[in-house]
């Protein structure tokens, strides 16, 4: 803050005159040229001749303020807008108004270019700070910048200054000739004080009728431990892994060697102990000997030391620090579920017709026809929106699996019934898409392929002239079928079928080929890669992906399952979702591991069928206790980012049969609906 002057608060009209005709005047050059004191065409400024007179008056102006014999609280300050904040004149080109009420335009800034290379070439730029009030530049001196060191290192500005200079006390020195105070000494410093007496003897009072109790000294035990206490020992307690062992219970009057005969129980009590359990059992009887010596040694003596001898040595004791940790806090923050909508909540239509459980569903890839295979025999094709009936195959045997073609230009479903693959014509389409079907189920000369012995063994292409259709007879049972995404090759999963379990059939040339790796374990299901040429086997243990193309073993998943019931593979193709017959999930980012990035607990009993979403990030399971549970799955496109995995529904409403519940599920190829078969013989569509 400025000091004022104790004479007068504000400078005189008269001495601001004086100041206002000793300071000079300061033109910008912009303005004289505007004036016509400096022509237009000349760039340079003013002529040396202007340099000089405007350095003759700055040199007198500096020395009439030097020789000036007024103090500085009568010097105007050269801020002229007062105690204002300076943001008011932030976007101002001005700042504040001289005496003659113009105003004082801010200086240029320079460019930082210059200004940076202007601070380089000059030696003194350091001392040099802006001060913003002012809107100038100042240039520290010599003693400024050592008071500022001297700040900055916790001193005293002035070096002159002692800070543990002695005391004085300005009150009492040893050559006082003249006292404070003449005042005599007052008659209450060597008088009993009359109010000090009348405290004590409330206290005493107080004391009597026990309002005021002391602490009663600690007495000492008469009775110690010989040896000390483990618990309180001081080196113990020094060890802070050391846990002092549990105390034996003392023995009561059943121990004695001589109790009384209540105690004692009768050979009828110690027959039935016999009979007893081991745990249930009493750990001692009690006896009676007539005298000291006729006790014998104990029994158990050498048993028990090397109990305690195998505690010691296999089970110490150990200190275990537990922590105060809120469960909630642990569990992971998850978006809410409002927020991931849509996906499948309520049972919208029910399509019932079967007469037994149905084993498998597949949607058209439009989405608006669905296919059932069922135990009954039959296999039936649905309308969505209106769940009618429309087509009904008599097959005579139970449909272990359907599967829709994945081309909507060719309207087939591939079926398995025992050891046969029936491959079906739906009848639906235009005159164009019913002729091509025809053509392509029609069963010409089949074209050989270079392991024609060893198929033919093992399967035959057969017109099945009942059906109008294409029958492939294997020689095992048949559990899944699995078209690829073209729509021309499918793969067929037998368990039983040992090295040839698997077969790839390829339609148009009615070419059958076995797969060319070793099958390491019982094959379950194979699934084709979306986008590429890359085959996953699932095996009861563990997941193979293959390379078709190049025929090489990629990669092993490694599930950590007790058995592996189905497997789905993410639209994207880099992430698996396996199901077990535990009941558990397990979430493969074939990115990251080849080991289950999230495995879920989340059924009860074994899981029958898993399935992914085409274009939502929404996946499902199903299982025998009747219940689907919808999950989302992000899978994001930065492979530094893991997948987002969510539990959004748990969907009811299927009943139990012969232990079965959810056999299968599968979603809708356009909207977030989920289809799920059950043993109940019914088909349910559950919508958002």
């Amino acid at each position: 803050m400025r000091r004022t002057s104790p004479r007068s608060t504000t400078p005189s009209l008269k001495t601001m005159n004086h100041q206002e005709s000793q300071r000079p005047e300061k033109v910008n050059p912009l303005e004289m040229r505007d004036l016509g004191f400096i022509e237009s065409g000349n760039n340079d400024g003013l002529d040396d001749n202007h340099d000089q007179d405007e350095l003759a008056d700055s040199s007198q102006s500096r020395q009439a303020v030097d020789e000036s014999d007024s103090s500085e609280d009568e010097v105007a300050p050269r801020n002229t807008i007062g105690d204002v904040p300076l943001e008011w004149y932030k976007d101002e080109k001005h700042i504040g108004y001289d005496i003659a009420g113009k105003k004082i335009k801010k200086k240029e800034r320079q460019d930082k270019l210059d200004s940076f290379l202007a601070s380089a070439d000059d030696s003194k730029n350091w001392r040099k700070i802006y001060d913003e009030y002012n809107d100038e530049e100042v240039e520290l001196t010599k003693e400024e910048t050592k008071l500022i060191r001297r700040l900055l290192k916790g001193k005293a500005p002035h070096a002159e200054f002692d800070p543990y200079a002695p005391y004085v006390d300005w009150f009492k020195w040893d050559d006082a000739k003249h006292p404070l105070s003449n005042a005599p000494e007052p008659k209450r410093r060597f008088i009993p004080s009359k109010w000090e007496s009348k405290k004590v003897v409330e206290y005493v009072r107080a004391i009597r009728k026990g309002l005021i109790k002391f602490d009663k000294p600690k007495e000492e035990p008469r009775l110690y431990l010989l040896w000390g206490d483990d618990s309180s020992s001081a080196d113990r307690t020094k060890h802070l892994a050391y846990i002092p062992p549990p105390k034996p219970k003392l023995p009561g009057h059943e121990e004695s060697y001589n109790p009384s005969l209540e105690y004692l129980p009768t050979q009828e009590e110690i027959n039935t102990y016999q009979l007893m359990y081991e745990e249930d059992r009493p750990k001692f009887i009690p006896k009676r000997f007539t005298s000291f010596r006729s006790i014998p040694a104990y029994e158990n003596a050498i048993k028990d030391s090397f109990e305690r001898c195998l505690d010691l040595y296999l089970c110490p004791r150990v200190r275990k620090k537990r922590i105060n940790i809120d469960p909630e806090s642990l569990k992971p923050k998850l978006p809410s579920r409002k927020d991931l909508r849509p996906y499948p909540v309520t049972c919208y239509l029910e399509y019932r017709g079967h007469e037994g459980a149905v084993l498998s569903i597949s949607v058209e890839p439009s989405g608006q026809w669905i296919a059932s295979g069922s135990k009954d025999g039959t296999v039936r094709i649905w309308e969505v929106e209106t769940g009618r009936c429309l087509r009904v195959w008599e097959l005579g045997e139970a449909v272990q699996h359907v599967a829709w073609n994945p081309l909507l230009e060719l309207p087939i479903l591939a079926v398995s019934v025992g050891s046969d693959v029936l491959i079906l014509n739906t009848g639906f389409g235009n005159e164009e898409q019913q002729r091509k079907a025809k053509e392509l189920l029609q069963i010409g000369t089949p074209t050989s392929s270079d392991d024609s012995d060893d198929i033919s063994s093992v399967l035959s292409w057969l017109q099945d002239e009942k059906h109008d259709c294409i029958r492939l007879r294997h020689f095992r049972t048949v559990s899944s079928i699995e078209w690829h995404r073209k729509g021309d090759y499918l793969s067929t999963v037998m368990p039983a079928g040992e090295s040839r379990a698997i077969l790839i059939h390829q339609l148009s040339k009615k070419l059958t080929q076995r797969l060319p790796f070793k099958h390491h374990g019982l094959p379950v299901s194979s699934v084709f890669h979306p986008t590429r040429s890359i085959f996953f086997v699932a095996t009861k243990k563990n997941v193979r992906v293959y390379d078709l193309l190049r025929q090489k073993l990629i990669k092993k998943l490694e599930t950590q399952l007790r058995e592996v019931s189905s497997i789905a593979v993410h639209p994207a193709g880099d992430n698996v979702i396996v199901g077990s017959k535990e009941g558990k999930l397990c979430w493969f980012d074939m990115d990251l591991s080849s080991k289950p990035y999230k495995t879920l607990k989340c059924h009860p009993k074994d899981i029958t069928n898993v399935a992914f979403h085409r274009s939502y990030p929404l996946f499902a399971s199903c299982s025998d206790d009747c219940t689907a549970y919808v999950f989302h799955g992000m899978v994001y496109a930065d492979l530094n980012q893991n997948p987002l995995i969510v539990p959004l529904e748990i969907l009811r409403g299927h009943t139990s049969s012969d232990g079965r519940g959810v056999i299968d599920c599968k979603f809708h190829p356009r909207q977030p609906w989920l289809f799920t078969a059950g043993a109940d013989s019914s088909i349910k569509l559950y919508c958002h």
